[in-house]
């Protein structure tokens, strides 16, 4: 299960950015997102999914690449639940 559609959503509702304008292959920073703003939206993404997130990686300077780093603390965040 992908999480980048959540994610345009709560980007959406957080800064009203539109979705359809954000390509998941962009930097966010071109969208205006600063790296105190990426960390607070990784903080909104941990409360939000009930996930921990790794320290912030400058790598995952895309949507996609934090859909994917989202996705995986979700699927070990379920399997800690299912043991």
């Amino acid at each position: 299960m992908s999480s980048l559609k959540e994610l345009q959503d709560l980007i959406q509702e957080k800064y009203g950015i539109d979705p359809a304008t954000l390509d998941p292959n962009e930097s966010m920073r071109d969208k205006g997102l600063d790296s105190l703003a990426l960390v607070e939206f990784l903080f909104e993404i941990e409360d939000r999914f009930k996930i921990s997130m790794p320290d912030p990686d400058p790598s995952i300077e895309t949507l996609a690449g934090l859909a994917a780093a989202v996705d995986k603390a979700r699927a070990e965040a379920a399997a800690k639940q299912a043991s």
